[in-house]
């Protein structure tokens, strides 16, 4: 069948390729896609929220079947409007993308359904963080309320800090909310743990840890993501039944409660402390980059998973993984998560031969002519497979150091949490 893959990312890349494997595949259809996606898929260039020419494409390619890979066409509604026009689609719809859409909606559903999470408060304006800080321990977490491409979240040490920041989100720094949730700070080992999900049951979807900030030892803001090993071994059996029956089926229970339902991957972001998890956040989507180190262990044929999973058939279908380790370091353009120059060429990109276990996916990259070059902050993500973390490491560093690439930077300590 002709597939189409929304998004532009190097979890789209990793997506397609996974696709493109399948058995099921007859033509992708990425859009837009990458320089990555190119190679195995067709890419076509539109604004993934222009619904309307989405579903211009889809009926003129004949595409049965469509993934959405980014979450801001899901908080948009893009899976509602599509099923409205009768296409076949992998997501959830707009109103359980509010998990991920909405910090608030998600905190306040966890109050309602006794769901482990840290205390929080949510403010609109200045005088409401005033109140609660009178009463609050620091560090706090200061997050804004809707979408910020992984960068709304800040770990504040003061006042005046937490002052700051707050004031920067009430007058739009992040665009889509004026609005933000201040919470208590916990302790603990972070960890993501997902889910694919249809209307009547869910089956696991493997683990990960990602690592958040910009600079080794864990320093610096928050960006997308530097890198990520799967699976994540701060998930043991115990705290798995923990996550399920004190955090996954109250969510999914509240949604029937609502009449609506949850269908899609999802994405469980939690805190581990002392075998305890709570849940620090709902991604609607695969995260980025933990998609690119968790699909090369899929043995489980993806797009006959996915079409089980449209038509509400998860309950009978076995998923297998490969018992090897994963990692991924992404290799960003300098200054990022600040400013950074864009239209760097990659030289080498071409010259790499990858082994039968070693991914180069792309993120931000484009053509020009017969040119690769950076397109984004975040532009290569170079994966491998093994049965060391530790060898996982340095074989990617090799591969990084081969491509020589003088515009970007990377993350020398992916892993260490394992790597001792």
């Amino acid at each position: 069948m002709n597939i189409g893959l929304i998004g532009s990312g190097g979890r789209e890349h990793a997506l397609c390729q996974k696709i493109y494997e399948s058995r099921l595949s007859k033509r992708i259809y990425c859009l837009p896609g990458n320089v990555g996606t190119s190679k195995i898929a067709q890419n076509i260039n539109v604004d993934i929220l222009n619904f309307k020419g989405i579903l211009k494409i889809i009926n003129f390619f004949d595409i049965k079947l469509v993934i959405v890979g980014p979450e801001e066409p899901l908080v948009k509604g893009l899976v509602d409007f599509l099923i409205k026009n009768k296409v076949k689609v992998f997501g959830p719809n707009k109103f359980a993308s509010k998990l991920e859409g909405s910090k608030a909606f998600m905190k306040r559903l966890c109050i309602a359904n006794n769901i482990p999470t840290a205390n929080f408060k949510v403010c609109k304006d200045s005088s409401t963080v005033e109140k609660f800080l009178k009463k609050s321990k620091f560090p706090l977490v200061v997050k804004a309320d809707g979408l910020a491409a992984g960068k709304g979240v800040t770990i504040c040490k003061t006042r005046k800090s937490v002052l700051k920041v707050s004031k920067e989100i009430f007058k739009g720094k992040f665009k889509t909310s004026r609005k933000l949730v201040l919470e208590e700070f916990l302790d603990g080992e972070e960890a993501s743990y997902f889910l694919i999900v249809d209307k009547n049951s869910y089956k696991f979807f493997g683990t990960a840890q990602d690592h958040k900030k910009v600079g080794e030892n864990d320093r610096g803001p928050n960006t997308g993501g530097m890198g990520a090993y799967s699976p994540a071994p701060v998930i043991n059996p115990e705290v798995e039944r923990k996550i399920i029956s004190k955090i996954v089926e109250p969510t999914i229970k509240a949604f029937k409660k609502k009449n609506n339902y949850y269908s899609g991957f999802l994405y469980v972001g939690l805190m581990i402390k002392n075998n305890e998890p709570y849940l620090i956040e709902y991604n609607v989507r695969m995260g980025d980059p933990e998609c690119q180190v968790i699909l090369p262990r899929l043995k489980t044929d993806f797009v006959k998973l996915l079409i089980n999973a449209v038509n509400n058939k998860l309950n009978k279908t076995l998923i297998s993984w490969r018992k090897e380790k994963s990692m991924t370091i992404v290799l960003c353009s300098k200054g990022y998560p600040g400013k950074y120059k864009k239209n760097i060429e990659i030289n080498n990109i071409k010259k790499i031969k990858t082994k039968k276990n070693d991914f180069v996916y792309h993120a931000g990259t484009k053509l020009e002519g017969r040119k690769v070059v950076s397109n984004g902050g975040r532009v290569l993500n170079i994966t491998s497979i093994g049965n060391s973390y530790y060898n996982i490491r340095k074989r990617i560093i090799s591969i990084i150091k081969r491509l020589n690439w003088k515009g970007g930077f990377f993350r020398k300590d992916i892993g260490w949490k394992v790597i001792r």
